[in-house]
């Protein structure tokens, strides 16, 4: 390779995996970090610090009005805001120092339990309000690609061959759940891994009952990665795309269905995770998600605005468990204290959270393990040192 193709291919790979990843990943936390803010404040909560990264600050400015201190930090793979009376910036425990009145009065731990769980819970539903505004944007800019449940090709060899499905095939129910959209016929498949499909199917004027089970298969990505997917192998009929253009209450109905199902896909699959129906090697870590980014560039703004949305909503999801540490931990413990009348105990919280942060940094490792073994070099190294 020579130096000008080297170089090309650097440029090209910064571009797409470094600089599109950490903007979409800033924007998508600032969402999220500015959620706590805005209701930390209307709360009369003072915000000591609003960060966008971790570690030393890079560069920063004071707002003379409320006394924040905004900042990009060194490592920018997340972010946080710091609220006065908070020991640390996880606002696990609270400042031990004794307060003046004017102090209690703004910090937060010395607020209601609602308030403080509002406060919380602000950040995920800015999250999940980003997306479904977004996706409601996107549907009345640029219209939703709709594809009628119409078979287009049938690939030899695949389920949907053995199962005895054809070209022109309209699909009208799976598992007795009515399909309107190829794309429900995606997700379905998705969903339901290794799952035999009572499919419904319009031949000819006649409605026949064919069962289909998909198979996992191992795909090579857009970057040489290896991906296991479950496929049933037909495509869609191209003929049978239309665009519908929206408008702002019917682009929000379709948004909020969006994003359910969404939400509702996700849940089963960290159920089917769980219970050894699904491969855990789907788990994604931040490589996964530069792979996401850089693949959604190369597709086109729309692809880079819409891979921002999911991942937005899927931030204020995972935030939203019950785990020490994340924002549905902190729930938890306010729930507790709803309860309880009193918070629990300073030890029970400072152990709760160690063990969140052992979860978290376990689910992070384990992640970025399944990134680098699906790169295409871990098949290099493999192959030198067995």
């Amino acid at each position: 390779m020579d130096l000008p193709t080297l170089l090309n291919s650097v440029i090209h790979g910064v571009w797409y995996y470094v600089i599109i990843f950490l903007a979409i990943l800033t924007v998508v936390v600032f969402i999220h970090e500015m959620g706590h803010f805005l209701v930390a404040r209307w709360n009369g909560i003072r915000v000591d610090v609003f960060s966008i990264g971790f570690g030393p600050e890079i560069w920063g400015w004071t707002d003379p009005s409320t006394g924040t201190r905004w900042k990009f930090s060194a490592v920018p793979l997340g972010g946080y805001v710091k609220f006065f009376g908070d020991a640390d910036a996880a606002s696990a425990l609270p400042d031990d120092r004794e307060m003046t009145d004017e102090e209690k009065a703004v910090a937060f731990q010395h607020k209601r339990v609602g308030q403080r769980a509002a406060v919380v819970f602000a950040g995920p539903a800015a999250n999940f309000i980003f997306a479904i505004i977004g996706l409601a944007a996107m549907f009345m800019l640029l219209g939703q690609q709709v594809t009628e449940p119409v078979v287009g090709m049938v690939n030899p060899g695949s389920a949907a061959d053995a199962a005895g499905l054809k070209a022109g095939d309209r699909i009208t129910a799976i598992n007795g759940a009515g399909v309107e959209r190829f794309q429900d016929i995606q997700r379905i498949v998705r969903i339901e891994i290794e799952h035999p499909l009572d499919l419904a199917v319009l031949r000819a004027g006649a409605t026949l009952s064919i069962t289909a089970k998909p198979r996992v298969i191992q795909r090579k990505g857009v970057f040489g990665d290896m991906e296991k997917v479950p496929v049933l192998g037909i495509t869609a009929d191209s003929t049978k795309t239309t665009v519908i253009n929206h408008g702002p209450i019917s682009a929000m109905a379709e948004s909020l269905r969006e994003t359910e199902g969404m939400v509702r896909s996700t849940f089963i699959g960290i159920g089917q995770m769980i219970n050894g129906t699904r491969d855990t090697d789907e788990l994604g870590g931040p490589i996964r998600i530069a792979k996401g980014a850089a693949e959604a560039a190369q597709l086109g703004m729309a692809s880079v605005v819409f891979y921002t949305i999911l991942l937005s909503l899927n931030l204020g999801l995972i935030n939203l468990f019950p785990i020490p540490v994340l924002d549905g931990g902190h729930l938890l413990f306010y729930a507790f204290e709803a309860i309880l009348g009193r918070p629990l105990g300073e030890r029970a919280q400072e152990y709760g959270f160690r063990i969140g942060l052992f979860l978290v940094l376990a689910l992070m490792v384990f992640a970025t393990r399944n990134d680098i073994v699906s790169l295409p070099i871990w098949e290099v190294v493999k192959r030198l040192f067995s």
